[in-house]
């Protein structure tokens, strides 16, 4: 991914990769991409011709679901003018999402049950009819309970919470609604798809180490208080909804199936060759393209029709 980004003609900075804690090598935080940033970048551009842009990117979401040969991990990014992404840290966020006729309807502060209620009433299908997405971890025992005790059926996944975000846009992928607790950077992802969608989409940053229960968030919630207002948030409780998390005039979203999954097909080699299948959504054309191609690396025996 960094190999393409530095061979297109932009001026780009990650704003969301690899972890602000982590010493990555390519594609971290603050790092910048496109030829116009490289050090010869005069003789190819004229930085007044070229606005910035700000891209928040996860090269493999969902890699246990690669790692395990299981459906729903693809790579994806968002794309917005400098400024126009909302730079998560990288500690955890409570997320809902549900369809374009619920947007503005549902509500993160609101309970499971009434955020069903509102959807069956939007969808006029009964509560029974909607399948809910939560991430399987034992924080989500309550929510799980509270799903199913409200008449709906629950769809348990491992990982690749952005993929079932997206689905909750699309008819006929027979998901309704995406609630529990994931990481933020990925929420920031997902917001930027469904703010072109027309998708409802908030997030609220989870900042308490006790709620998440993973150790993975620093030692103690005051000390993640204190990082979150050293990054310029001062109401670490906000509700942030698509618009906000996805501010930018123009927001671009694509994605390629890494494995099988609801919207796309994963990867499929065959010999001298390979087939993907992407999903490339922009806020400025008002377009969702689903985009199959065929990658041939040496001179094919066959190409497969399907």
């Amino acid at each position: 991914m960094r190999e393409r980004m530095n061979k297109i003609h932009m001026r780009g900075r990650i704003v969301i990769g690899e972890g602000e804690r982590d010493e990555a090598p390519m594609l971290y935080i603050g790092e910048e991409v496109g030829i116009c940033t490289q050090e010869n970048a005069d003789q190819f551009c004229n930085p007044s011709e070229l606005i910035e842009i700000d891209i928040a990117v996860d090269p493999c979401e969902g890699t246990n679901l690669v790692a395990y040969g299981q459906p729903g991990s693809m790579a994806v990014l968002a794309i917005s003018e400098k400024g126009g992404l909302f730079a998560a840290p990288d500690i955890y966020m409570k997320k809902l999402a549900a369809p374009p006729v619920a947007q503005g309807h549902v509500d993160i502060t609101k309970s499971a049950t009434e955020n069903l209620k509102i959807i069956s009433e939007c969808m006029n299908r009964a509560v029974e009819e909607l399948v809910v997405v939560v991430m399987d971890r034992p924080r989500h025992k309550d929510l799980i309970s509270e799903i199913r005790e409200a008449g709906a059926r629950v769809r348990l996944i491992s990982d690749g919470d952005v993929s079932a975000a997206l689905c909750c846009a699309f008819a006929g992928s027979n998901i309704h609604a995406l609630m529990g607790i994931g990481a933020a950077p990925e929420g920031v992802i997902s917001a930027a798809a469904m703010r072109c969608l027309g998708g409802h989409f908030q997030g609220q940053l989870i900042y308490d180490p006790a709620i998440v229960k993973t150790g993975l968030i620093g030692e103690s919630k005051e000390q993640n208080i204190a990082r979150l207002k050293a990054m310029g948030i001062d109401d670490p409780d906000r509700a942030y909804n698509a618009d906000e998390l996805a501010s930018g005039e123009t927001v671009l979203f694509a994605a390629c199936g890494i494995t099988p999954g609801t919207l796309m097909e994963g990867v499929r080699f065959f010999h001298g060759g390979a087939r993907t299948q992407s999903l490339v959504i922009s806020s400025q054309s008002k377009t969702a393209r689903f985009v199959d191609t065929i990658h041939l690396f040496e001179q094919p025996k066959a190409l497969q029709l399907r």
